[in-house]
């Protein structure tokens, strides 16, 4: 059988479809190579990390380790210079009121003793006084109303000289030592009334000078017995006892510290901050505590005004009930609010802040060609960092390291 001759119109339908599927081709493709030709840096594209810019709410926050302690943790001191006696153990439990030990002071017992028997001393001296007062207050009062009477008798007497005299029947000196005797008597009666007088002023103002010094007294003894009482040390919390500071039967001095209660109903934790952020720290501030997985709402509750070894000293408070198996100097991590910012522009962070400064991004574009171009940056949170101009919601960027990228305008990220 012999086969037909092939037809050429069929070989030139062919050519001609090769032909326009090459021209297609060179069409789609001519963009790329030409970003490629324009790229003067590439490099592998799993090398990049890569994260796309979006809208929404930031959170500019910090994260750092934090030390349980309880919120009550006072010291108790010795109030005065003795010997201790201590009535507790470490880590033996207490409630507030409870006598954990006893400072002997022999001379503060000895003044004490001494200022309550011149108390005493003072009262009976006062109340002696009181009675001589009164006696002789009685006695002036005696000799007042004796006045009186020998004052009434000589009136008496001139009434009846006058008489006598009107009808001549009197000698004339008797009837002058009658008006002598009056005079006399008038004036031992005034003398003798404001004498009564100034001695009970007198005596009111001696009796209010023996008050005020049993008064003083008084308030010493109080004073001394309050010293006295302090020598008992009691814990002012419900509690555990933490370190004991002194021996047993030591000599200690006054504001000796002498142990440590630690009241385990409530915790706080005990935060050093980046100097960094001590501008931006303040009462107030929302932070979250993260325990095992699980994430507590607590607060700043005090920032130390001080910086030590660039930190910044904080506490911060559970505001609802922690959990219940925490421990004393337990370790955590603890991410405090600085800030919220709504609505803007934001991208994950990453190298590319560093190695560009934050003013350099590099957009991925198509055919995997990243285009350097200018950026401002603001907030910072852990995890994103806010886009305040030259990005736009949707656009992909390098967020790795940009070193490999040596500066260059167009960089091809190879496969």
């Amino acid at each position: 059988m012999q086969l037909a001759p092939p037809d050429p119109r069929k070989k030139y339908l062919i050519l001609g479809a090769c032909v326009v599927a090459v021209a297609a081709l060179a069409v789609l493709v001519a963009p790329l190579v030409d970003r490629w030709a324009n790229a003067t840096v590439s490099v592998p594209f799993e090398r990049v990390r890569i994260a796309t810019v979006a809208r929404g709410d930031l959170v500019r926050d910090v994260t750092v380790q934090g030390r349980v302690v309880a919120a009550v943790s006072p010291t108790l001191y010795a109030s005065e210079s003795g010997t201790i006696t201590l009535h507790v153990d470490a880590g033996e439990q207490v409630i507030a009121g409870q006598v954990t030990a006893t400072v002997n002071s022999p001379e503060l017992t000895s003044e004490l003793q001494q200022a309550e028997s011149s108390l005493e001393q003072r009262k009976v001296e006062l109340e002696r006084q009181r009675i001589e007062s009164r006696q002789q207050a009685l006695e002036k009062r005696k000799s007042a109303d004796l006045a009186d009477v020998a004052l009434v008798a000589a009136q008496r007497e001139k009434r009846r000289a006058d008489e006598a005299h009107e009808k001549g029947v009197i000698p004339v000196i008797d009837y002058e030592k009658a008006q002598d005797d009056l005079r006399n008597a008038e004036l031992a009666h005034e003398h003798a009334v404001a004498d009564a007088g100034l001695f009970n002023e007198r005596l009111a103002f001696e009796i209010r000078a023996g008050e005020f010094e049993v008064s003083r007294q008084e308030i010493l003894v109080e004073d001394l017995r309050r010293q006295v009482d302090d020598l008992s040390i009691t814990s002012p919390v419900d509690g555990i006892v933490g370190d004991l500071l002194v021996d047993q039967k030591a000599a200690v001095t006054r504001d000796t510290p002498v142990m440590a209660v630690v009241d385990l109903s409530r915790f706080e934790i005990d935060a050093q901050i980046p100097e960094s952020y001590a501008d931006d720290l303040a009462i107030g501030m929302q932070a979250e505590i993260l325990i095992g997985g699980n994430s507590y709402d607590g607060q700043i509750v005090a920032v130390s005004p001080e910086i030590v070894d660039n930190q910044v000293a904080s506490r911060i408070r559970f505001q609802s009930n922690g959990p219940s198996n925490l421990r004393q100097n337990q370790r955590l991590t603890t991410r405090i609010l600085l800030a919220e910012y709504s609505d803007v522009l934001f991208v994950q962070r990453g190298q590319f802040l560093d190695s560009g400064s934050g003013r350099v991004a590099y957009v991925v574009g198509e055919g995997r060609v990243a285009k350097r171009r200018r950026i401002e940056t603001g907030a910072r949170s852990l995890s994103a960092v806010q886009v305040v101009s030259g990005l736009e919601p949707g656009d992909s960027i390098v967020i790795s390291n940009l070193d490999p990228f040596r500066g260059a305008d167009t960089v091809l990220l190879t496969n």
